[in-house]
């Protein structure tokens, strides 16, 4: 799902080097981490099997394929990968349909980019049903663009989702700020070049050059964003 992009001469505020601003989903915008470690433990529970809690740093913030590899590998159940993949599909859609709560300062943030046009993408690695689900809660109005996790040949850690969705936005990845929740999607942007913010949720994630690390949301904003870009 995507929305008509601005026209270039609306896309930056005069005098400001933020070209765009690229959101993760899961566990940065909504509160769904946990939700899946549950749906994750409740399909594996099905299969005769109990999840070691210390698994939950591994899967958390890659794509589907990843985590749940590593599910079938560590516990040894007898289920295709495509076949749990459609499980975990399923039991998500049922948990959010019962309510998706957004995290700490995620719609004052989308309100504020959205009031000041600036250009913004959904980057994540969900799959395009799941992400089309959760738009009805964030809004679809907010994001020129969205890229799941299914329609980019390689996803999070590997840059290709940030970077086609600043090529989508007409931006330079050097000028994009990216606010990302795991160590997975952190990699991926700074791979691509990007400015991240990290706003851990699951596991800790240290500070670094060209990456910021905030404990919430609501210590983000855009003059805080804009402070991200490199000078010149």
């Amino acid at each position: 799902m995507t929305s008509t992009v601005p026209a270039l001469g609306t896309r930056t505020a005069e005098g400001s080097a933020l070209q765009a601003v690229l959101l993760d989903m899961d566990g940065t915008l909504v509160d769904t981490e946990g939700f899946w470690w549950e749906v994750e433990a409740e399909v594996f529970a099905g299969l005769g099997h109990t999840l070691d809690d210390s698994w939950r740093h591994v899967v958390v913030g890659g794509p589907m394929s990843r985590s749940a590899g590593f599910l079938i590998e560590a516990t040894g159940a007898d289920i295709t990968l495509a076949e749990l993949s459609v499980l975990l599909n399923q039991g998500f859609e049922e948990r959010i349909g019962q309510g998706l709560p957004l995290m700490p300062g995620a719609a004052r943030l989308l309100a504020e980019l959205a009031a000041h046009r600036i250009p913004t993408a959904l980057v994540s690695a969900s799959h395009r049903r799941i992400i089309d689900r959760v738009l009805t809660s964030l809004g679809p109005q907010h994001f020129a663009l969205t890229v799941a996790g299914d329609e980019v040949s390689r996803t999070k850690p590997h840059p290709d989702p940030y970077l086609f969705a600043a090529a989508g936005l007409g931006a330079d990845p050097a000028r994009c700020a990216v606010v990302e929740d795991t160590a997975t999607g952190v990699a991926a942007a700074e791979a691509a070049g990007c400015q991240v913010v990290a706003v851990p949720s699951v596991a800790p994630i240290a500070p670094a050059p060209r990456r910021a690390v905030v404990p919430s949301l609501e210590q983000v904003d855009l003059t805080f964003l804009r402070g991200l870009m490199p000078l010149g």
